[in-house]
């Protein structure tokens, strides 16, 4: 494009192996210095320690729990997982080193800051900017990835971690499928594997893939035109939906609760979450209980259970009554209530806000316990972005509010350039993840709502540093 410098690809694979070697040490010291960090298992990682073969049994727990042994029994894998994938390779390489069948954490970190490292990486080669410029992308990147807010879950058995490191990974994808030759394909490829990883971590991601699939298309190839430009994006987008079908194939179909053979991936939650819903959030205690439980269609007598979620020791899956009435607990219901009820739901979204800036659940510990703190201690290493995001969670929506819309501006702003659409389908993802936390889940939304904080955070540090830059080449 005339009036811009192209950056020789030499040099620019060099500039991207020095970046990757810093960025990779400084995680390293970020994880490993004085001690290991990770996040505990909060009851959540029985699903994933499962799918890597440890029939894992055990309740909630305190202090970070390095290694899993592999205990005779048996386990069945409810949904897909791609932190499962993750811990399986964890397992080998710690197999590889002598460890035989333990899963380390330990591993599992190391293996997730050298993905974070690469995709850093990625995402800064993928930058059209000066280097300048792409150093302090590099800087506000690694503020988000090190925060104390999100770099544990790389080292647990939680699916947030795979999250993360996916929609980082899609992120540098997208940004070098708009780069000439040879980078523009590899981008293409990164995104497919970024995009598998992040789309399947939860059963809440899976809303990803269409908001990726409509930002493959919409990223513009420097010289690629027509044809030899839609194809390639035509067949990530198919393989991705293609290969991530196959992997909610993969598994046989879950149980719900009350013992139902359900025919899609999570069936086996969702009735939880629904339930958790409604007597958490809706049927709270705190509001017209009985003119709630009328427009849900449940009896009165409900009453008593207002603000018991499904596993409080005195919850209406134990009434009587419950079965003949379990068809009024799913999500069609849920969605109609919210919708006639504007006020209520804004005052839930607005709590949600505050949930999504509080950032970390009080209640996650960060070291095992031969490291000598209190159960549930927590590190605070790199605690800058979650901080500042803390003291903002009292507004509420008038803090979140303004900063999605400053990234929408700047992604309007760069709508023509990868950039734009990088920042649009951040905004979008980080949207989505708010609203079906808020409105679907009941219960630990803190937690629930890292995936929307991490992407809200990385959209802001791009969006922050490259504000008034000048792209240098296309």
């Amino acid at each position: 494009m005339a009036g811009r410098t192209a950056r020789p690809p030499t040099r620019d694979a060099v500039f991207g192996l020095a970046v990757f070697a810093v960025t990779l040490g400084l995680l390293l010291v970020r994880f490993l210095v004085p001690r290991p960090i990770g996040v505990s298992n909060n009851g959540d990682g029985a699903r994933v320690l499962c799918g890597a073969g440890i029939p894992w049994k055990g309740g909630p727990e305190s202090y970070v729990h390095l290694f899993y042994g592999a205990p005779a029994g048996a386990c069945q894998q409810t949904y897909v997982l791609s932190q499962v994938w993750l811990t399986q390779i964890a397992r080998w390489l710690g197999e590889v080193a002598g460890l035989q069948s333990t899963l380390s954490l330990v591993v599992l970190g190391l293996l997730g800051s050298v993905i974070a490292a690469a995709a850093v990486t990625l995402i800064v080669l993928g930058l059209p900017y000066s280097r300048r410029v792409r150093l302090a992308a590099a800087a506000a990147l690694l503020l988000v990835v090190a925060d104390s807010a999100f770099f544990g879950y790389f080292a647990s058995v939680l699916g947030e971690g795979a999250a993360f490191l996916g929609i980082l990974l899609a992120a540098g994808g997208l940004l070098l499928t708009a780069r000439p030759g040879w980078w523009g394909y590899a981008g293409l490829a990164v995104t497919l594997v970024g995009g598998f990883v992040a789309v399947n971590a939860k059963v809440q991601t899976l809303m990803i893939l269409p908001l990726l699939a409509l930002a493959v298309l919409l990223v513009r190839p420097a010289t690629r035109r027509g044809f030899a430009r839609w194809l390639p994006a035509l067949l990530v987008v198919v393989a991705l939906a293609g290969t991530t079908w196959y992997a909610q194939q993969t598994i046989e179909p879950p149980k719900s609760p009350f013992g139902e053979v359900s025919a899609l991936p999570g069936d086996d939650s969702r009735e939880i979450n629904m339930f958790n819903t409604i007597f958490l959030t809706i049927v709270d205690g705190k509001h017209d209980t009985q003119a709630d439980l009328a427009e849900l269609g449940l009896p009165a007598s409900f009453a008593q259970y207002a603000g018991n979620g499904w596993w409080h020791a005195h919850p209406a899956t134990l009434d009587p009554l419950y079965l003949r009435y379990r068809t009024q607990i799913t999500r069609g219901n849920v969605i109609s209530y919210f919708a006639n009820h504007p006020g209520r739901t804004l005052g839930v979204l607005d709590r949600a806000a505050g949930d999504l800036l509080t950032a970390r659940p009080d209640y996650l510990g960060s070291f095992d316990q031969s490291a000598g703190f209190a159960p549930r201690a927590q590190e605070y290493r790199v605690p800058v972005l979650s901080s500042v995001t803390k003291l903002l969670a009292p507004l509420g929506l008038f803090a979140l509010a303004p900063l999605w819309l400053l990234i929408g501006w700047r992604a309007w702003r760069s709508r023509r350039e990868a950039l734009g659409v990088l920042l649009a389908f951040l905004l979008a993802v980080g949207a989505g993840q708010f609203v079906l936390a808020a409105l679907g889940d009941g219960l630990e939304n803190i937690k629930h709502q890292s995936v929307a904080l991490y992407c809200t955070l990385l959209a802001l540090a791009l969006a922050g540093v490259v504000w008034n830059a000048k792209p240098t080449e296309p």
